[in-house]
């Protein structure tokens, strides 16, 4: 079966967002789109027209990562208030908050089976907790700086990590150990991601590259250098055969996995590209900028029927040992793709076309923990009740004490919430200062170990002296 490849096209944008757009994810039902961001709210952007998007207040800081459950009945945010929240994606906006760590929460991720949360933070760890009452199970500790991202691998087996340490580092998450340190990076790792396969990963950082290792062999597969800024995300389609980045040089970058090659490059946001996800199925992808746009691009080059391929990547990450398959990423390729001029690659901006016009951007409601609901009575008199799915979520006191105990909720038309305060301090400001900060805390872990080393000298200078006294001592009385 053949058939003609079509560009990428741009379908939404969404405007709802006040800062820079940090995280998106599609839920699986692809009825949704989540997005995150500066601005302290978790936006839910509904696809059928005419719906009202939500924006979801309860973070008291920016929201640096969002994920859909695998169900897609839950919604994880990770926050620079050192909190994760659990949503359900509807007007109410209930949800459910849990202090994860002692610093910002860079990532958020759900295991396959929807059992666990996966978060990673600027406090140098990983944490792996449960999703029923978010209840600690263990802690991964040996990055060495801020832990800027984190992923399950298909299989739930294997955890990816990725660190201003500039390393990535793998993790077998029974046995609770690195397994593996990747060293490659010249810079800080901002993102990290499994191949479909469960075979391969991938990472981005500040050095402006990306690269693919086989984790079988742990070798390098391929480099590619086809941004001129920081690569800030990356995403896999669900075929293994692409990769999508997002960078500070304004642009979305395909890569042609396959051919180890740049196989589009697209211009949409005003700004830098600071986040990138392909759903589930791979048809479409969404990206996410400073510009405080959320983008949403049908795929189209990929026509062909990837279910033969979908299915035995899944039927290979249920065994134990998955063998050497065709669709792995091959080094087809040297290891390094440097950045060529390819007159053949297709330059696409969505900034000149028109920007669907018959669909404009959905009307907000302000949804949060100001919207908690008591039992409620409906027109026939009886109490309906929270959804079943929040039952075993004990909510936080902080949370129950907003809610109003006499008088029934407002409207979620109203807005009940209290508007957002602007930021005053721009997003390249922020990003300068966090790095200023993280080369800062280098610098006091450097001291902290040259001061353990001069504590150590002068001990075995001590200990030098003391013999020689002794020494001395003995001597003289033989004289």
């Amino acid at each position: 079966m053949t058939s003609v490849l079509e560009d990428p096209t741009l379908e939404r944008h969404f405007k709802g967002h006040r800062d820079t757009v940090t995280s998106l994810d599609f839920n699986p039902n692809m009825k949704q789109l989540a997005s995150g961001s500066m601005d302290s709210c978790l936006m839910v952007w509904n696809f059928k027209p005419q719906m009202r998007a939500y924006r979801f207040v309860g973070h008291k800081d920016a929201v640096m990562s969002v994920v859909f459950s695998p169900s897609g009945h839950l919604v994880a945010s990770a926050s620079r208030d050192k909190t994760v929240r659990l949503w359900i994606p509807s007007v109410k906006g209930e949800s459910t908050v849990f202090k994860a760590h002692t610093a910002t929460v860079r990532s958020v991720d759900f295991s396959p089976d929807g059992q666990a949360l996966l978060t990673a933070s600027d406090d140098k760890s990983i944490k792996v907790w449960t999703v029923h009452r978010q209840k600690f199970q263990f802690s991964l500790n040996q990055h060495m700086n801020w832990v800027r991202c984190a992923r399950f691998s298909p299989d739930g087996r294997m955890i990816v990590s990725g660190s201003d340490d500039k390393t990535v580092k793998l993790w077998d998450k029974n046995t609770k150990e690195c397994v593996h340190t990747f060293f490659e990076h010249g810079g800080f790792v901002n993102s990290v991601a499994f191949h479909p396969s469960g075979t391969c990963i991938a990472a981005a950082g500040t050095d402006s590259t990306v690269k693919v290792w086989d984790i079988r062999t742990n070798r390098l597969l391929q480099h590619y250098q086809v941004h001129t800024a920081a690569v800030n995300g990356l995403s896999f389609h669900s075929s293994g055969n692409y990769l999508i980045t997002a960078s500070n040089d304004s642009t979305l970058k395909i890569l042609d996995l396959l051919e180890g090659r740049l196989f589009y490059t697209l211009h949409g946001h005003q700004g830098p590209a600071t986040t990138v996800a392909f759903s589930r199925a791979g048809d479409f992808f969404a990206s996410g900028g400073s510009d405080e746009q959320v983008m949403v691009w049908k795929t189209n080059f990929d026509q062909v029927d990837y279910s033969e391929v979908l299915k035995s990547h899944k039927a290979r990450t249920e065994q134990p040992q998955p063998p050497p398959h065709i669709h792995d990423i091959p080094p087809r390729s040297p290891h390094t793709v440097r950045q060529v001029p390819r007159p053949a690659v297709p330059q696409l901006d969505a900034r000149s076309e028109p920007r669907n016009l018959e669909v404009p951007s959905p009307e907000v409601v302000d949804v949060g923990p100001a919207l908690f609901s008591n039992p409620q009575t409906t027109a026939a008199g009886q109490n309906s009740t929270v959804p079943h799915s929040l039952a075993d979520f004990s909510l936080t006191s902080a949370d129950v004490a907003m809610r109003d105990p006499v008088h029934a909720p407002p409207a979620p038309s109203v807005g009940a919430t209290q508007p957002l305060e602007k930021q005053t301090i721009p997003p390249q400001l922020a990003n300068t200062l966090e790095h200023i900060v993280g080369q800062l805390d280098v610098i006091t872990q450097t001291v902290s170990i040259l001061e353990q080393r001069l504590s150590m000298t002068e001990n075995k200078l001590r200990e030098a002296l003391d013999n020689q006294q002794k020494i001395t001592l003995q001597v003289r009385p033989t004289d």
